[in-house]
């Protein structure tokens, strides 16, 4: 996906870089890696009468990738919308990098470090990819409204590292080539990493993921496996929903199940998969056989 050879990416995520060879030494892992990144203590969230999310309790710790699954109703995405500002939570609270979360609009909550994509496409269709990811890159600038009128030195110093960033991030998730194609004509599975890619611009410690493989083919799969390793082996915490099951049975480090919006299971993937509460929430073997081969 990326080509040969071994490139730097300069402060891709928490001092990324592209490891292209097979069997390359990957950089040393992020400082305080293993320890907890986003701590969530009783999260409810309701509409009207609906229970949406009820006492959810769960810890991502940093270096890792973490799952969210369950079936269709459980309440995953209303629980990432929570954690990233786009709803309130009627309970509970979120601490991240060891200070609390607090009521935080989402770009404030990406300024703190998490950077999300959405489960159905949202990217600015008539603009380039380039364009998409500078979008992207944005709050992480400094130039304010009098730079952006004057068009000083400064700021256009920064408009030229942006850009050289976004072109780092397209081709660190293998779509430079296309970096100025409208977005709108970019295959499927190339506008996904292309989302990844604006979200990563946003310099993030939490990429949070909603369903990043759906619609994607056996091959666009296995080459999005590939990609989350990079990140993750270059120092990125993701957090993943996803029902593509020999995915996140494949990839995770630990996994926590929702149904109808209360955890029923939480570990890692191997004991998730054999729990019963786990299988009877899928219906039956159902969920077993979408596994195999994970």
């Amino acid at each position: 996906m990326h080509g040969s050879g071994e490139r730097p990416v300069s402060g891709v995520g928490q001092g990324m870089r592209v490891t292209d060879v097979a069997g390359a030494t990957p950089p040393l892992p992020a400082a305080g890696v293993g320890e907890n990144l986003l701590v969530a203590r009783g999260i409810a969230k309701n509409f009207g009468g609906v229970k949406a999310l009820s006492d959810i309790d769960f810890t991502i710790r940093r270096g890792e990738i973490y799952g969210l699954i369950g079936p269709n109703g459980a309440g995953k995405t209303t629980l990432f919308n929570v954690l990233t500002g786009i709803y309130t939570p009627d309970a509970g609270e979120f601490t991240f990098d060891h200070r609390p979360l607090g009521a935080l609009k989402p770009n404030e909550v990406a300024e703190r470090g998490i950077a999300r994509t959405f489960q159905n496409i949202r990217l600015f269709a008539n603009l380039t990819a380039l364009e998409n990811v500078m979008i992207g890159r944005h709050v992480r600038t400094h130039a304010g409204v009098f730079g952006a009128i004057t068009r000083n030195a400064s700021t256009r110093a920064e408009e030229q590292a942006i850009e050289a960033r976004a072109y780092e991030l397209l081709r660190y998730v293998g779509v430079a080539d296309r970096a100025n194609h409208l977005a709108k004509h970019l295959p499927y599975g190339s506008q996904r990493r292309l989302e990844i890619a604006r979200a990563l611009a946003t310099d993030p410690k939490l990429l949070a993921l909603d369903e990043p493989a759906a619609g994607m083919n056996a091959t666009e799969t296995a080459s999005l496996d590939r990609l989350l390793r990079d990140i993750q082996r270059d120092g990125t915490t993701i957090l993943l929903i996803e029902h593509d099951m020999k995915l996140v049975m494949g990839i995770c480090d630990r996994v926590l199940v929702l149904d109808y919006g209360r955890k029923i299971a939480e570990g890692p993937a191997a004991e998730v998969r054999a729990n019963p509460a786990v299988i009877a929430a899928y219906l039956g073997g159902e969920v077993t056989l979408n596994m195999k081969g994970a």
